[in-house]
């Protein structure tokens, strides 16, 4: 097949987030399908990156976006129903070259990554089109709205409802993916939207793997993740503050260590003689390999954590909340032992820290899922059976 790959980001380096999920779907599906890249140029550092992409896509097609005008669309957008981010991303540019694509290229199918790029591709139902979003929007801006106060949560409120009014766009495409059940069972129930199916995260595990994990090791708590992304930085303050001082009454040597680029003032005024604070990470393998346990004490978010994902994927076993568990639709203790508020969270820490049998047995059972279910093998061949699908419907 002959595939377009629209992405709001370029997609190198595949450090985290969407730029990490379509790296690793189309390294994969380049070996049987033809594929072409559009997506916008936002630094010109990224052109430094375009060898490394050379051996995916047979065509790069990129618009520029500068962040000025990123900026000017937003303002623009307070005054309108749009969601900001969909407002940050709005391009004539990207418009125009989407429609010259479309009507020069003959695609058999496109993957549109994300609800900021659903805008340029809702209405060309010449083409079959599949909309993969790294989670349900709406139960993200609930989930953040309802952990918030003051001007902080009127601003989500209002950003809320701009989603909530905006996703019914996703009836558009032939094909809406997310990462989870709990994702997918939102979007139908709450927004009635009909064509949803579930593509989860993945992990390279050709890369984050291990022969054997320490499990001797029991004095690192590992978070990981961009800390300038809101449920980070909230998830990161409430455990140096509310979790890790029960913690540390009964493991007094333990440190906490916040793995992620892009630290904000907040995360980085945490750091102590029990927190550190890394900055970016060329290679999270060695923290992973360090880490006792990784923690995932996320109160607003949505979808499939990839700091949970990799953590399975080394064998270490995580202690998580709701967001960040839902996702995994697997059973406590099979990689991730779930913890629905503060004491049982830390509980859940204390036990695993005092026992490394049951460090082990965790770790292990994560590792199995992993295997089975979100290597990014499998996940990509599960895409090329949805590419299928809509082909043959269209």
């Amino acid at each position: 097949m002959k595939i377009l790959f629209a992405a709001n980001r370029f997609p190198y380096p595949p450090y985290r987030g969407d730029k990490l999920k379509i790296y690793n779907l189309a390294k994969r599906l380049c070996k049987q399908h033809e594929l072409h890249l559009l997506t916008f140029l936002e630094e010109r550092s990224d052109l430094d990156h375009l060898p490394a992409l050379d051996g995916i896509f047979k065509h790069i097609h990129l618009v520029t976006h500068p962040k000025l005008k990123s900026y000017f669309n937003v303002i623009k957008g307070l005054l309108s129903k749009t969601p900001l981010q969909v407002s940050y991303f709005a391009s004539g540019k990207m418009k125009r070259k989407v429609e010259k694509l479309i009507a020069t290229e003959h695609y058999d199918a496109i993957h549109v990554q994300h609800l900021r790029m659903a805008q340029y591709f809702a209405h060309h139902k010449e083409v079959p089109r599949i909309l993969d979003l790294p989670d349900a929007y709406s139960l993200y801006w609930k989930r953040r709205m309802d952990a918030t106060t003051g001007l902080q949560r009127r601003f989500n409120i209002l950003e809320y409802n701009r989603v909530k009014g905006y996703e019914h766009i996703l009836n558009h495409f032939d094909l809406t993916l997310v990462c989870s059940r709990e994702d997918k069972s939102w979007l139908e129930t709450q927004q009635q939207i009909n064509n949803v199916a579930i593509l989860p995260n993945g992990v390279d595990t050709s890369l984050y793997h291990t022969e054997a994990h320490n499990y001797n090791n029991n004095r690192t708590i590992l978070f990981t993740g961009n800390m300038d992304y809101a449920p980070n930085v909230d998830a990161v303050q409430y455990f140096a503050q509310d979790i890790l001082p029960k913690i540390l009454e009964q493991h007094p040597n333990v440190q906490f260590v916040i793995a992620g680029q892009r630290r904000v003032d907040a995360v980085k005024a945490l750091a102590s003689n029990k927190i550190i604070v890394t900055g970016f990470v060329k290679d999270l393998k060695e923290w992973y390999q360090e880490a006792a346990i990784v923690v995932a004490p996320l109160r607003f978010g949505a979808g499939t954590q990839n700091k949970v994902l990799e953590a399975m994927a080394m064998a270490v076993p995580v202690v998580s909340m709701n967001v960040g568990f839902q996702g995994l639709n697997i059973d406590s203790g099979d990689g991730v032992i779930l913890a629905v508020d503060t004491d049982r969270f830390a509980q859940a820490c204390n036990k695993l820290l005092s026992d490394t049998a049951l460090r082990k047995q965790v770790g292990e059972a994560g590792r199995e899922v992993i295997m089975a279910q979100f290597d990014w093998d499998v996940v990509a061949a599960r895409l090329e059976f949805y590419f299928q699908q809509v082909c043959r419907k269209g």
